[in-house]
């Protein structure tokens, strides 16, 4: 964000530093009062920080309330808007897979060492699955001769993966260890008898460093927790104290032998602090050593025992929820854990803090019954009663994606088991009997142009080659006929980001803008020739380079431009010089362009326009969309478009006020970062004699996607329209050199190409809302477009675009993608030209644009000004 300031102060009573004691009334501060009051009230960062903060948001010298909040909430809003998007699973359609079951579904298992999945029933039917179609191999029924078959009841199955056991949980008070590499099939080898309560739900984890050390938890009906450690696992699980079998030939455990000491391989610890509700689900956290369980009494709906150093018993904490809880799961990596509500909200908890959860994730309207992190992503799973599974952001606390409707319909009292298998992405679900299959599509490979997020994309035509950049701070040079990379320069800016680039008129000079603050301008040998010191010694944002005849500007961290003068350039460290102009913009300039012979266009984050004489730097007009629109309210439609006329009545009503309200595309208010402008363009063959006329000759974009048609000439706003969905934030766009087409890009990688050539070429009696036609809208990339470039390579109309997903892609307008660079060669593209290609060629013609963008025997596509702009400030 350059200058502005990564401090929270969410937590800090703002409004408490710019009250006045006395009154309590709002008030404004100098720079030395809000530096002194600001570092000393929120407790951390710097006063230089403060500072540079109270130069960013200042308004005539001072800071007052409205000023500050309008600020933080600009920020924070465009922030929440462009939160990169969660990665959202593409499900295929369910499939019910053919299941020996006639009763609910227990447990369903991975076998790692097999690759095969395990499912046992109620009544002790075990299925064996192939693990790569998940047909049924073998079934088998469960022998245990405590009971008769008929009142055999499986509570729950764990596997011992280190042992190559399985254990089963029985209604009749026991555990049984049966061995899954037997030549007889699942033969039991060991029987634990003698429980105090019905075991309802086990759990197994392993030592990663010591595999031979394990422990086991079992939940039981009468709300105790008990673990058993095992220490030479690999060995044995239990001693043999006596040659107790059974008609099953395993050996016989009692619970009591175990809680007395008796086997020195395995001893035990409890707690009981669920009683009396049933424990629903345990897990034991090696990282925290600590058992984690939970009940549906609100008490205890969670419980975790933590492991005293060197000792036996274990120090117990309980977290209240208001109905308790059906499940609950443990991310490694994010150390939070997660409970499934019988109130029907899903909590996250810190493990350390039982007065209140780090977050709630509302949104499913009857009890949670399940939940399932993502281990490998910060992403949740939940299902509830009503079977709607939802796929919730951790990181963004939002839902990011809902499934409902296609599960089985069941009785109300069902039975719902979730396995996930990240490594295959597939989610098994159990509902009583019946087993349902849900496989993500496989993504192909993409194809990535760089290592890091693509941060800017140019064409030099001298070389016919294309210059892209990235967030590692790497430039790459790649032949535009078959897409091989060329060269490669590394660290430009050292571990700053280049956030834009730009190349001089020869072709021979590339500018590189870099997050540190500096503009380097390089050979294509690689070689650095000059840095400019844009600044001033300061890491700040550039969001453009522009350069003109004899100046070359930069801009995007303060409201005023930064110039530097070619006579300075005799030195190989450039300092800045004064723009004559001073400081005209109410907030920082994000972009600008120039049509010769000397106007120059400037754009801010907060939606003003302003047009300067580029020869004197003097500030000729200001155009903003609300603003034109109470002007057309209040001036009579005659005066409209008489510029003299228009102004002195503009001057008259709003005498250097701007209205906090701000027109949106469809005609409501936007909020201020719908304004904000991120990308300016005059349209090329729109010459201010055709302007003169009332029609439009520049066009912008910004936030909430919305395009703007702009007469520079009369100052006013004639047309605009939503390109893209506002709920996506701000957009980029791109013109062709001939004026046919206008490109668009959201950051969700959607493309979209708009015929502009008789678009708002005459004036209305209004603002036109009509967009121009649109000819495609198509999708080479996978997140945020950064930047687009059209331009002629030889006879063809190129398309050049990038992208955070680290590719770059080539395509031909209207939306024909051709491929990505990196990929290996695509087909030359230096093709002769198409019916439409032959259609959009403008006529020859002596103004001096369309000179300069369309003389082809100097190079298509030359300009002596390069437009060069990286929004990421306004797009992240």
């Amino acid at each position: 964000m350059g200058t502005r300031m990564e401090v929270t102060l969410c937590n800090v009573p703002l409004l408490i530093l710019i009250q006045d004691p006395s009154s309590g009334a709002s008030r404004s501060l100098s720079r030395t009062e809000f530096i002194h009051l600001a570092w000393s009230s929120v407790g951390h960062g710097s006063k230089e920080e403060y500072g540079l903060l109270f130069d960013t948001v200042k308004e005539e010298g001072r800071v007052d309330w409205p000023g500050l909040c309008s600020f933080l909430l600009l920020e924070l809003s465009d922030k929440v808007k462009n939160t990169r998007t969660s990665s959202v699973p593409c499900w295929k359609p369910p499939r019910t897979l053919t299941c020996p079951h006639r009763d609910p579904v227990k447990k369903v298992l991975h076998l790692q060492s097999s690759g095969q999945y395990l499912t046992v029933s109620k009544g002790g039917t075990v299925g064996l699955r192939n693990g790569e179609d998940m047909s049924l191999l073998h079934t088998h029924r469960l022998q245990n001769s405590t009971v008769t078959p008929k009142d055999l009841w499986v509570t729950d199955m764990v596997l011992l993966h280190n042992v190559h056991k399985i254990a089963v949980s029985f209604t009749s008070k026991e555990v049984c260890f049966y061995d899954i590499l037997s030549k007889q099939d699942f033969s039991c080898k060991y029987k634990l008898q003698g429980l105090k309560f019905t075991p309802w739900c086990l759990d197994y984890w392993v030592d990663p460093s010591h595999s031979e050390q394990a422990v086991l938890t079992i939940g039981d009906i009468g709300g105790q927790v008990s673990g058993l450690y095992f220490t030479s696992a690999h060995i044995s699980l239990f001693e043999r104290l006596s040659l107790r079998t059974d008609s099953d030939s395993a050996d016989i455990i009692l619970w009591d032998e175990l809680v007395k000491g008796k086997h020195r391989s395995c001893y035990t610890v409890t707690h009981q602090a669920h009683t009396p509700a049933w424990v629903r689900k345990v897990h034991y956290l090696g990282s925290l050593e600590a058992f984690v369980s939970c009940s549906t009494r609100p008490q205890s709906s969670m419980v975790i025992s933590w492991r005293e150093k060197e000792s036996r018993t274990l120090r117990v904490t309980s977290f209240f929820t208001k109905r308790g809880v059906w499940d609950l799961d443990h991310h490694r990596g994010l150390n939070l854990i997660a409970t499934a509500g019988v109130d029907h909200q899903v909590l996250l908890w810190n493990p350390y803090v039982t007065s209140e959860p780090v977050c709630v994730f509302s949104g499913h309207t009857s009890p949670v019954t399940a939940v399932c992190f993502m281990q490998t992503k910060q992403q949740l799973l939940s299902f509830s009663k009503d079977k709607v599974l939802c796929l919730w952001d951790v990181s963004s606390q939002l839902c990011v994606h809902r499934l409902a409707g296609v599960f089985p319909k069941t009785q109300e009292d069902t039975d719902t088991l979730l396995l996930l298998h990240e490594e295959r992405q597939l989610l098994l679900l159990s509902f009583n009997s019946l087993l349902l299959l849900l496989e993500t599509m496989k993504e192909e490979k993409r194809t990535s142009s760089h290592e890091h997020p693509v941060t800017c994309v140019l064409y030099n035509s001298l070389f016919r080659q294309v210059v892209s950049s990235d967030s590692a701070s790497s430039v790459i040079c790649w032949l535009a006929d078959t897409g091989q990379k060329v060269k490669q320069f590394h660290r430009c800016h050292g571990n700053a980001e280049i956030s834009t680039m730009a190349l001089d008129g020869t072709q021979t000079r590339l500018f590189t803008a870099g997050t540190d603050g500096e503009v380097k301008v390089w050979d294509f040998n690689g070689r650095c020739l000059h840095r400019m010191n844009a600044g001033l010694g300061r890491a700040v944002e550039i969001s453009q380079v522009l350069l003109l005849k004899r100046s070359i500007l930069a801009m995007g961290w303060e409201r005023m431009l930064t110039v530097f003068r070619l006579h300075s350039f005799s030195q190989s460290f450039v300092e800045p010089s004064e723009w004559k102009g001073g400081v005209q913009h109410r907030s920082d300039v994000l972009c600008a362009t120039f049509q010769p012979p000397q106007t120059l266009v400037t754009g801010s984050y907060d939606g003003e326009i302003i047009v300067w004489n580029n020869s004197t730097e003097k500030a000729l007009r200001k155009l903003r969309p609300h603003l034109m629109f109470l002007a057309l309210l209040f001036v009579p439609s005659f005066l409209i478009f008489s510029s003299i006329s228009f102004h002195s009545s503009l001057s008259t009503t709003f005498p250097g006020h701007f209205p906090d309200s701000h027109l949106g595309a469809n005609g409501k208010e936007d909020s201020d970062n719908s304004i904000a402008i991120t990308r300016l363009f005059f349209i090329p063959g729109r010459t201010p004699a055709a302007a003169a006329t009332g029609g439009a000759d520049l066009v912008s974009c910004g936030g909430s996607g919305v395009v703007r048609f702009w007469n520079t000439v009369h100052s006013h706003l004639v047309g605009q329209f939503t390109a893209h969905n506002g709920d996506l934030g701000s957009i980029v766009m791109t013109v062709s050199p001939c004026g046919k087409y206008l490109v668009t890009a959201d950051r969700e990688g959607t493309l979209k190409a708009w015929d502009i050539q008789h678009h708002c070429l005459e004036a209305n009696n209004g603002i036109t809302k009509e967009p121009p036609k649109l000819l495609r809208s198509f999708r080479p990339h996978l997140e945020r477009v950064t930047h687009l470039e059209m331009c002629y390579h030889g006879e063809r109309l190129l398309l050049l675009s990038s992208s955070s997903d680290c590719s770059v892609a080539l395509s031909y307008p209207p939306g024909d993608t051709v491929g990505l660079f990196g990929q290996g060669c695509f087909i030359s593209v230096c093709l002769r030209p198409t019916h439409t290609d032959t259609q959009i060629q403008p006529h020859k013609s002596n103004t001096s644009q369309r000179r300069t963008c369309m003389n082809k025997s100097k190079h298509a596509c030359t300009p002596t000004y390069i437009y060069c702009t990286h929004t990421r400030r306004c797009s992240w």
